[in-house]
């Protein structure tokens, strides 16, 4: 049985991809975003629960989110949770519904925010690389086994380094694409 899976690093690789994204996403830029309210979690009915379960959140204007919470009890808990999330957002409360106008972003934040960007982007690259790792390794063993001649393991490395390239070029066009939103160039 060969240990070499390449459907194994392509899903693990694009996983990565997903990752950053969802990271990305979660980073606040001058625009209003309902992925910015992801993180936040409210305690209501004694436990703790996404936002997303409460309350419905709609962007209304590009700068403006508007927080619908279904269960009019709830309004409280989910204005301090928005409060508390550390976001900089500070909610208007109109009975069920919650306004949340989006700060401008001053030029310091922003590039903390295209640093953090640029961050996240290591991190995933390095997952992609330990992820060609494994796949090299997985082939010089195989080889070592008798499953891949010399050959056929320098040419399927070839193909892993490929596989590689191009997902740490999405990964690189990503990041840019964010870093370009964040200082608004």
């Amino acid at each position: 049985m060969a240990a070499y899976d390449k459907a194994d690093l392509e899903r693990r690789m694009a996983g990565a991809v997903e990752s950053l994204k969802g990271d990305l996403a979660g980073l606040r830029t001058g625009r209003a975003s309902t992925s910015l309210l992801d993180p936040v979690t409210v305690e209501v009915y004694g436990a703790h629960m996404p936002l997303v379960q409460v309350a419905t959140v709609s962007v209304p204007e590009p700068r403006m989110l508007s927080v619908q919470v279904w269960d009019k009890s709830n309004v409280g808990p989910v204005e301090k949770a928005i409060r508390s999330a550390g976001l900089g957002l500070n909610p208007i409360n109109d009975g069920n519904t919650l306004r949340l106008p989006i700060p401008d972003l001053t030029e310091e934040r922003r590039k903390e925010l295209a640093k953090l960007a640029g961050q996240y982007a290591e991190k995933a690259r390095i997952a992609v690389r330990n992820v060609r790792r494994d796949g090299m390794d997985a082939l010089k063993t195989d080889e070592k086994k008798g499953v891949y001649s010399e050959d056929e393991r320098k040419k399927l490395e070839t193909e892993v380094q490929k596989l590689t390239d191009a997902t740490i070029a999405d990964l690189d066009a990503a990041a840019a694409a964010k870093e370009k939103e964040i200082l608004g160039k």
